[in-house]
């Protein structure tokens, strides 16, 4: 009770300073979850990292990498901080995030307000010291960057080797063109240059950590299949789908429904799952799926894992819903599992297609 009373009470202030004072909150511990239950039936072996389960806390929330292990604390599986670019920039103009609460959604045209590499990694380097669970890194491009893919290079170079995973982000729909490095013609080029960084910067004897990608969901026709075959031929180790929409404004109530930026929460549910689906079929289920994109209760999560997802991740839902959230989604997808009668998430994972 007391702690939806307080996600209520967050609620009421501006969406960015809710935001700050719950990173505040977390730092100080006064904001816990209850404690999570490990079941076996929700550990994941994927990327080759062993996760305890497949419940996964997406880039956005944790942009500077102040408080990946007390988010573990609340029960996630694993923590994405990011996205980071080399230099610090302070994003889009205020207000630039926007609840949508009669939708369960918020629009945001944040632009990669971050602080920059050498402060993530100065993070990341005292974190690696003792701290155990897994987090991923988010890597994005200055908007006024003349080479974007120069930056991501410049982001594995300096961060190799300091994280679990590294996901190339290229999807936002809030740095103008960012969006056309999802075009073949880029992406052979972005990602060899990615790789090459990691093996140059890779410490001797260290595991060679996987690199995703993370993809929008606004695609026409079967522009999102063919970007699902260039991802195969490229062997890409994983794709995380999706980012936030541009579209899906009809049909929406919330008095910020006309902003511009990304919708992420409930509405964006049906079109990334989708978009999941369409693309491990594209793949025939032969590339590690990261879900994302509406989920908020367990039934939506294991939607996600039947649709062909192996891991989840979510963000908004915890804007409405507080850190208790976690545990209850947990609690539900492993009823849901042995419901139907899997004894692993790797068993319901693509159960849709079978």
């Amino acid at each position: 009770m007391l702690l939806r009373t307080a996600t209520h009470a967050m609620r009421l202030l501006a969406p960015e300073t809710a935001h700050g004072l719950t990173l505040t909150l977390v730092k100080s511990g006064l904001v816990r979850g209850p404690a999570a239950a490990a079941d076996p039936r929700l550990a994941v072996s994927c990327l080759g990292l062993d996760f305890p389960n497949p419940l996964g806390l997406a880039a956005g929330f944790d942009k500077n990498a102040e408080v990946p292990d007390a988010m573990l604390r609340l029960g996630f599986g694993f923590v994405e901080v990011g996205s980071v670019t080399p230099r610090p920039q302070p994003g889009n103009p205020r207000p630039r995030l926007f609840r949508l609460t009669r939708d369960r959604a918020v629009i945001n045209r944040m632009g990669f307000n971050n602080d920059g590499l050498a402060r993530l990694k100065t993070r990341l380097q005292r974190r690696r010291r003792g701290d155990a669970g897994i987090v991923g890194v988010n890597l994005g491009a200055n908007k006024d960057s003349t080479d974007r893919i120069a930056d991501y290079a410049l982001g594995m170079t300096e961060l190799c080797g300091l994280a679990d995973y590294y996901v190339v982000n290229v999807s936002s729909p809030n740095t103008p063109g960012l969006r056309d490095l999802q075009e073949e013609s880029q992406l052979a080029a972005l990602m060899a240059q990615v790789r090459v960084a990691r093996e140059a910067a890779l410490p001797p004897g260290a595991p060679v950590p996987p690199i995703l990608l993370k993809i929008a969901p606004d695609f026409a026709g079967d522009a999102l299949e063919r970007l699902a075959g260039s991802l195969a031929a490229l062997a890409v180790d994983g794709i995380v789908i999706s980012n936030t929409t541009v579209g899906l404004r009809d049909g929406l109530h919330g008095r910020h429904r006309g902003e511009t930026g990304g919708l992420s929460g409930r509405p964006l549910f049906p079109l990334a799952t989708d978009c999941l689906r369409r693309v491990y079929a594209a793949t025939g289920g032969h590339i590690p799926l990261i879900g994302v994109g509406g989920i908020e209760d367990g039934a939506t999560a294991y939607a996600k894992l039947r649709a062909g997802a192996t891991l989840l991740q979510l963000y908004t839902a915890l804007v409405y819903e507080g850190p208790g959230l976690v545990t209850r989604i947990l609690d539900e997808l492993a009823a849901l599992l042995a419901r139907d009668g899997f004894a692993s998430v790797a068993e319901a994972v693509g159960a849709d297609h079978r």
